[in-house]
């Protein structure tokens, strides 16, 4: 079960929201402006079981997120769903994925401590004998061109 984040592990001054997740979740969130910058040459990967709770996180991922590894590993992969990513993104994620295909996005996560992070994700569907068992996400550092195309797109997509 997804946790409320709690206001002493956020850094600086932060907003608050309540945040409906996918799956018919929801969760209370703090978030700032901090952003930490991707790390060059880090590849951030992560599985997770067919409805996107994670199963498995690489060191990347861990430093990136700021949760440790028993906080992520159980928890859905929206623990890192920023308030600034339109739900549509996570729609067509999901309707791609769910067909057996491959999906690639530019996407704002939310990291534990408030703050946040972009990343080029990749998700892949893990098909074993013709039926899905989970999904494979591996996320790259975007560039900046891409990220501040995002930025002025997706509050239009809310």
């Amino acid at each position: 079960m997804i946790q409320d984040m709690k206001p002493e592990n956020i850094v600086g001054e932060f907003k608050e929201i309540i945040l409906n997740l996918y799956g018919g979740f929801s969760r209370k969130i703090y978030y700032s402006e901090l952003e930490t910058p991707y790390p060059d040459g880090k590849l951030i990967v992560s599985t997770t079981d067919p409805a996107g709770v994670i199963t498995h996180v690489n060191q990347a991922f861990i430093d990136m997120s700021g949760y440790t590894e028993d906080e992520l590993i159980g928890a859905p992969h929206s623990i890192l769903r920023h308030p600034d990513m339109p739900p549509a993104a996570f729609k067509e994620l999901w309707d791609t994925v769910q067909k057996g295909e491959k999906w690639q996005g530019f996407v704002k996560n939310l990291r534990k401590d408030g703050g946040y992070y972009w990343v080029k994700a990749t998700v892949i569907p893990n098909i074993r004998n013709g039926i899905t068992v989970g999904y494979t996400s591996v996320r790259r550092k975007p560039s900046k061109a891409k990220v501040d195309e995002c930025i002025k797109l997706y509050p239009t997509l809310f």
